[in-house]
C-alpha cells in the first residue's frame, strides 16, 4: 500500500512539472508572435497573444491548484516541499513574463494598426525582445534539468539586457526632444521596453527558483558574487 502510495505521489509531481513545462512553452510562443510581429511591423499575430495571456493565467491558477492539493493531501517534506514551493514561485514568473509580453503586444497593436511607427522605428525595441528569448529558453531548461549554474548566467545576460535597455532610454528621450509631435509614439515604445526588461528580470529569478529547489538556498536579492560563494560549497 506504502509502495502505490508513493509512486501515486510521484506521478502526481511528475504531472505538475510537465504542466509548467507547458506553461513555459506557451509564454515562448508567445515571445515569438511578438518578436515577427515587431520585426515585420505586422499586427495580425499580436490579438492571439492578448488573448492568449488567458491561457496562461488559466495554467498558473490550475498548477497552484495542484500545489495546494499535494501539500494538503501528501503533506510533503524536504525536497518534494522545496519542489512544490519552488513550482508555485515559477508559474507566478511565467504568468508576469505571459502579462509583460501582452503589454508589449497591447502597445505594438495600438501603434501599428494606426500607421503611428514603421519596423525600422521598431528595430531596437525588437532586439532586445530578442535578448530575452534564450533567457527563457535557459531558464525553463534550468528548471527541467535542475542546474544551478543557469543563475550565473543569466545574472550576466539580465546586466546586459538592463544596461541595453538604459541606453534605449536614453536615445528615445533624445528622440522625444527632437521630434516633440511624436512624443506619445515614443512613450509607447518605451513601455514595451521597461516591459521586456522586466521579462529578463523573471527569466533571471526562475534560476534562482532552481537554486532554491536544488540547494535550499534562498538566494533572491543577493549579490550575484555571494551566490557564486555558495554554489562553489
Amino acid at each position: 500500500m506504502a509502495e502505490h502510495i508513493s509512486s501515486h505521489f510521484n506521478q502526481e509531481l511528475e504531472s505538475v512539472r510537465t504542466e509548467v513545462m507547458r506553461m513555459g512553452g506557451l509564454v515562448e510562443q508567445q515571445l515569438q508572435s511578438v518578436l515577427c510581429a515587431l520585426a515585420h511591423a505586422d499586427a495580425s499575430g499580436l490579438t492571439a497573444v492578448i488573448d492568449g495571456d488567458s491561457v496562461i493565467n488559466d495554467l498558473e491558477v490550475s498548477i497552484d491548484d495542484a500545489c495546494q492539493t499535494i501539500i494538503a493531501r501528501r503533506q510533503p517534506a524536504a525536497g518534494d516541499l522545496r519542489f512544490v514551493l519552488a513550482v508555485s514561485r515559477v508559474i507566478v514568473d511565467l504568468e508576469r513574463i505571459g502579462d509583460e509580453l501582452k503589454k508589449i503586444a497591447l502597445n505594438a497593436y495600438e501603434l501599428l494598426q494606426n500607421n503611428r511607427i514603421t519596423a525600422t522605428e521598431l528595430y531596437d525595441t525588437h532586439r532586445i525582445a530578442s535578448m530575452t528569448a534564450p533567457m527563457i529558453s535557459r531558464a525553463l531548461d534550468a528548471f527541467a534539468r535542475l542546474d544551478t549554474t543557469a543563475v550565473l548566467d543569466l545574472h550576466e545576460s539580465d546586466r546586459k539586457l538592463d544596461m541595453d535597455y538604459r541606453n534605449q532610454t536614453r536615445s528615445l528621450v533624445t528622440n522625444m526632444m527632437e521630434e516633440p509631435r511624436n512624443i506619445s509614439t515614443w512613450i509607447d515604445v518605451m513601455m514595451m521596453n521597461k516591459a521586456v526588461e522586466r521579462i529578463g528580470d523573471h527569466a533571471e529569478n526562475i534560476a534562482e527558483h532552481v537554486v532554491y529547489l536544488t540547494r535550499g538556498i534562498d538566494v533572491r536579492h543577493t549579490p550575484i558574487d555571494k551566490i557564486k560563494q555558495d554554489l562553489s560549497e
